[in-house]
C-alpha cells in the first residue's frame, strides 16, 4: 500500500508540529500562494465531499519551502 501525497503531507505536518499559518508561511518562501481553505480540503478525510487531492506541484513547493525554512536561503554562488 503506497502513501499518497496527502498522507505524506499529513505526516510531515504532525511530525514537524506545523499549523496552517506555518504551512502558509513556508509556502510563501518559494512564492507559492496557498489559502487556509485549500489546506483544510487537503487535510480532510478522503470520503468528505470537499476533499482535495494534494498534487505533486503542491507537495514539491511545500518541500522546497521547508528546506529554506529549516536551512535558510542558499548563499549566492561565487563568481570565477
Amino acid at each position: 500500500m503506497a502513501l499518497s501525497n496527502n498522507d505524506i503531507f499529513k505526516k510531515l505536518r504532525v511530525a514537524l508540529k506545523l499549523r496552517n499559518d506555518d504551512i502558509m508561511k513556508i509556502c510563501s518562501l518559494v512564492d507559492f500562494k496557498v489559502t487556509k481553505s485549500e489546506l483544510g480540503a487537503i487535510f480532510r478525510n478522503e470520503n468528505h465531499p470537499k476533499y482535495m487531492e494534494c498534487g505533486d506541484q503542491f507537495l514539491r513547493n511545500f518541500l522546497n519551502g521547508l528546506v529554506i525554512h529549516l536551512r535558510g536561503p542558499m548563499p549566492p554562488k561565487a563568481k570565477k
